[in-house]
């Protein structure tokens, strides 16, 4: 999309999705929408998307048709909610609601193939997949529950899936509770997942795996992991599938004494940097990344431009990190340099309620 005004020269801009949590508030809309220009880094206009209930915890898109699914809580399904809507630029229209399938949904996404979209409920340790039709509405549900606790008593009383990921016809599941990453095969016929025993790659004992990314060539795979801020660089057995330890950098400087969980992590569109947020500490730690190892190495950590940077998101070209900060109600960006990694001062800040989720929109 080009934005421009008579006598000016066009800018290439995205239109931008914005996820909020607007719980006890009469006017919140869950879902916010605003062009991005990628020459200077500026939002436009915030204006309302779509009315989500109390949240809009995560946002994704179909791979290939223009639709919009989201999480949260809503007023049909006050414990946990998928919606998809059709997207026409910045409007969006709702054409199916359903249950998350489990209590507290903070994360979904759609496989490559489009045919199956993932949920995962924190609060009840519940996993749900639900087929997609070709029109990219949600057909019916499968969900799975998986059992057992961690050593940290407050965050790990049980299984906390916090993140769904496909890479092929698997399905990666972060499970917090239970220091684990599962892996489930998907059927090749119904697209079920096969819940018997899954694959599980474990964490350090108390680490909290929460979110995941893929190296560009899908050897490799990253995770943040909340309660010990850390990232985990993990490589794939080629025989088995299995995800193997490399190593596990620290996500904050050297000394540094704080309060801290991560939450975000993000891999550089040119597959040479690493990114991953902290809360607390309220910066992004950025590494380099070995494309042959697949290792890390910290280069910076610099600060979000806001206050708990639950989320982010880098824009297509690479050139922006957009930061959503749930505690300063404020989206900022922040200029990538593309052949260093490193990241400048906040560019542009806007204000809206809690903002939990970015999505440049395609």
């Amino acid at each position: 999309m080009l934005l421009h005004t008579p006598g000016e020269s066009a800018h290439t801009a995205f239109s931008i999705a914005i996820g909020t949590a607007v719980e006890g508030e009469s006017d919140g809309w869950g879902i916010l929408c605003s062009s991005f220009d990628i020459e200077t880094g500026c939002f436009g206009e915030v204006t309302p998307a779509a009315k989500f209930g109390s949240s809009a915890t995560f946002l994704c898109q179909h791979p290939s048709l223009p639709m919009l699914y989201a999480v949260g809580r809503s007023d049909n399904y006050p414990l946990g909610a998928l919606a998809a809507f059709t997207l026409d630029g910045c409007t969006l229209k709702l054409v199916a609601e359903a249950s998350s399938g489990g209590s507290t949904p903070c994360h979904l996404c759609v496989n490559e193939a489009a045919t199956v979209l993932a949920v995962a409920n924190y609060d009840d340790g519940t996993v749900s997949t639900l087929s997609l039709r070709r029109d990219g509405v949600p057909s019916f549900a499968f969900a799975t529950r998986t059992i057992g606790k961690g050593p940290n008593r407050e965050r790990q009383d049980g299984s906390h899936p916090h993140g769904v990921y496909f890479r092929g016809d698997i399905l990666h599941v972060p499970d917090l509770g239970l220091d684990k990453v599962h892996q489930w095969q998907l059927d090749a016929v119904s697209g079920k997942p096969d819940w018997g025993s899954p694959s599980s790659w474990h964490s350090a004992a108390g680490s909290g795996p929460r979110h995941m990314a893929f190296s560009p060539n899908g050897r490799h795979a990253y995770v943040v992991n909340e309660l010990d801020s850390t990232v985990s660089a993990l490589k794939y057995e080629e025989v088995s599938g299995g995800l193997v330890l490399l190593d596990c950098v620290s996500t904050l400087p050297e000394g540094v004494n704080v309060s801290n969980t991560t939450a975000e992590i993000a891999i550089h569109p040119n597959g040479t940097f690493l990114y991953a947020s902290n809360r607390g500490h309220d910066s992004i730690a950025v590494f380099s990344r070995d494309e042959i190892s697949g290792r890390l190495r910290r280069i910076l950590v610099a600060p979000a431009g806001g206050k708990n940077p639950r989320h982010f998101a880098i824009s297509p070209d690479g050139g922006w990190l957009v930061c959503a900060h749930q505690d300063s109600s404020t989206v900022a960006t922040l200029p990538l340099d593309a052949r260093s990694g490193m990241i400048g001062e906040p560019r542009t800040t806007i204000h809206c309620p809690h903002p939990i989720c970015v999505l440049f929109l395609r």
